[in-house]
């Protein structure tokens, strides 16, 4: 359809150059006149067409340029996103290949944009948790695209911080109920700043750090060890009671009164 066009532009220029001489002489021109604007016709013909080949080959050096940018910008993707090197397709038009090159950047800006997105809300979940368990983080560069296979690792990682946090928890729960109760038990009030933070209604305030469950498993064991020996002073008192109610031989009816003390 173009070589018609182009035949088609051809015959209206002819066209037009035999209406201006059918003109010109119609009017009296003489030949001499006649053969100056013909040159000035053919210039302003050739300027404007010089003028669109300008701008079409100004096109064809920017999609050349373009491609050339897009190939170096794939080429570092590729770097960045461990991927393997991407191939470069010569068949094809220039304005086909241009565009199926800045298509496959564009699609690549996406995926390390994404990469680092996850990246950054992963670090985010990381933080908050290492925060709780006082761990240390994972060992990733935060700069760099990480690869796919990094994001896993990082993925399973998290996973298993999440699942020692509720492990720890439950843990910090259930010793938390049992100090709380042998503190009420034994009349002890918190006295250590440690001792506060276990008994504090703000449960997710406490720090789950390995030594922060040692010490309270420690501070478990010694409440214990106190109501066992307040166990068995009782008991000792029990039996010195009962003893003395036999040799002052107290009524039934007196020990059962006192016996509910």
């Amino acid at each position: 359809r173009s070589e018609v066009l182009a035949a088609e532009v051809v015959a209206v220029l002819t066209e037009a150059m035999a209406t201006l001489r059918d003109i010109w002489e119609e009017i009296g021109i003489p030949e001499g006149q006649r053969l100056e604007r013909t040159r000035t016709a053919k210039k302003y013909i050739k300027e404007l067409l010089d003028e669109m080949v300008a701008e079409e080959e100004d096109l064809k050096d920017r999609l050349l340029k373009s491609i050339e940018l897009c190939q170096e910008k794939l080429r570092s993707l590729c770097e960045d996103l461990k991927l393997q090197p991407f191939e470069t397709e010569e068949e094809g038009s220039i304005l086909e290949r241009e565009k199926s090159l800045r298509t496959r950047v564009e699609a690549l800006l996406k995926q390390r944009w994404d990469r680092m997105q996850e990246l950054k809300n992963l670090q985010e979940q990381e933080q908050d948790l290492c925060s709780i368990l006082c761990t240390t983080p994972f060992s990733i560069d935060a700069k760099a695209v990480p690869s796919l296979e990094d994001l896993d690792r990082y993925r399973r990682h998290l996973a298993s911080l999440a699942a020692e946090k509720e492990q720890r928890q439950e843990e910090f729960v259930r010793s938390r109920r049992q100090i709380t109760l042998l503190m009420e038990e034994l009349d002890h009030t918190p006295d250590t700043s440690f001792e506060k933070d276990v008994v504090d209604e703000d449960v997710e305030a406490f720090c789950l750090s390995t030594d922060n469950l040692a010490a309270l498993q420690e501070l478990l064991r010694q409440l214990e060890a106190r109501r066992a020996l307040n166990e068995a002073a009782c008991a000792e008192l029990r039996s010195r009671i009962t003893q003395l109610w036999e040799r002052l031989q107290v009524p039934m009816e007196e020990r059962e009164s006192s016996a509910v003390h």
